[in-house]
């Protein structure tokens, strides 16, 4: 969609994962990408499955198993980016930015028990800095405007609101600087 308004300015760099850090409750968390071993999809399956229904938003994460499985296996394909948050053999969170247009969608979710830690700030930071390694250009989000916390920290790390008009908000970032933007600039 390229109606879509984005910052001129390019974000900063992001950390590339892997990345360890502390969580605000003392733990060892890693953020690392997504791999495609049996054992990281069992684990966000088992993570997702016991996701607090509360915490879903536009209808993802799915509900059930069977569900679960179906949507993780259409964004953990090829040309999704996915970056998972773990703590010793658990998934603590999941960020995923999947194509759109010429764009990609970010979407995060933090497990509730490891929720109002910090690991979300990181996993969308190693999310971004994994796009950035890849290439991606620019990335959006909707986001419930009631959601203050979420907004504040996309507001934090870059994300600019580029279109308040219902009860979402939708937020953009640019990661990388634009092929067609550099090309018109080197002819003058």
């Amino acid at each position: 969609m390229s109606d879509r308004g984005y910052p001129e300015a390019v974000a900063d760099e992001f950390p590339v994962p892997p990345t360890e850090f502390a969580d605000r409750e003392g733990r060892t968390v890693e953020i690392r990408p997504y791999e495609g071993t049996d054992e990281g999809y069992e684990a966000l399956v088992e993570m997702y499955d016991a996701f607090d229904p509360a915490d879903r938003a536009q209808g993802i994460p799915p509900g059930g198993e069977k569900r679960i499985r179906e949507w993780l296996d259409a964004i953990l394909g090829d040309d999704c980016l996915n970056v998972i948050a773990w703590c010793g053999d658990d998934v603590a969170g999941h960020a995923t930015l999947v194509p759109d247009g010429d764009a990609y969608e970010l979407a995060i979710f933090v497990h509730q028990e490891y929720q109002r830690a910090g690991i979300g700030t990181h996993l969308i930071r190693g999310l971004l800095g994994h796009g950035q390694a890849e290439g991606v250009r620019k990335v959006w989000l909707t986001v419930e405007r009631w959601n203050r916390a979420a907004v504040s920290l996309y507001k934090k790390i870059g994300f600019e609101t580029s279109d308040a008009e219902s009860f979402e908000l939708e937020m953009g970032l640019r990661l990388n600087p634009d092929a067609d933007a550099d090309a018109g600039e080197s002819d003058e």
